[in-house]
């Protein structure tokens, strides 16, 4: 390898890493403020949910109702509320999302921070969100070839409701929709930001 080749490898390896760096601290200031308005007394939450991509870069799916096959995601939020506020970590796992194949497989992961605004309104509690944190999408065509992994600032933004049919107990119903901040290089995914709707149903333990 020549000196310039070098240099250039150098160059990219220290772009990666002070991306990195930054993307961990956009998300530590995200969470630290979040975290600032939440009051003292709140209710905690944990929500396990399953659901699936629609609209953008989800081919399989054009819209939330016109979509011919279904790839599942699924994870957790969990959080606390109080008043009309609150704040939310989201884990997603995503497989598949570009597609089925063979001999490679491929999957999004999101771990996302978001500040949250409740309506409390009994029983019956619509919520929007809004936050920051890492899209990692991950691609490998076939065993041969070379696993890509590429974390990304990404943000989301949506909505949902929770009926709560106990105190500690409800049903929940989420569209959020994400974007990176980042073009998304993957092969086949070429110099562009990755960008998805997520419908998701699950349950809601209150604490």
């Amino acid at each position: 390898m020549s000196a310039r080749q070098l240099s250039r490898a150098g160059s990219g390896f220290a772009l990666r890493l002070n991306l990195m760096r930054t993307c961990r601290l956009v998300a530590f200031v995200v969470a630290a403020s979040v975290l600032r308005a939440v009051p003292a007394r709140a209710d905690g939450f944990i929500s396990p949910f399953i659901g699936y991509n629609f609209g953008g870069d989800s081919g399989n799916c054009v819209s939330l109702t016109n979509c011919e096959e279904k790839r599942n995601n699924y994870g957790v939020s969990v959080g606390a509320t109080g008043g009309l506020f609150g704040a939310e970590l989201d884990f997603g796992y995503a497989p598949d999302f570009f597609g089925k194949t063979a001999t490679g497989d491929n999957a999004v992961l999101t771990v996302m921070t978001n500040l949250m605004v409740v309506i409390p309104a009994g029983p019956v509690r619509p919520y929007g969100i809004v936050g920051l944190g890492l899209i990692r999408p991950h691609a490998q065509l076939n065993s041969s070839l070379t696993d890509v992994t590429q974390n990304t600032l990404g943000y989301d933004i949506g909505g949902g409701i929770n009926i709560f049919i106990l105190h500690s107990l409800g049903l929940r119903g989420d569209i959020r929709h994400m974007h990176t901040l980042q073009d998304i290089t993957l092969g086949f995914f070429q110099n562009q930001p990755l960008d998805f709707w997520r419908a998701s149903g699950g349950v809601t333990f209150r604490f």
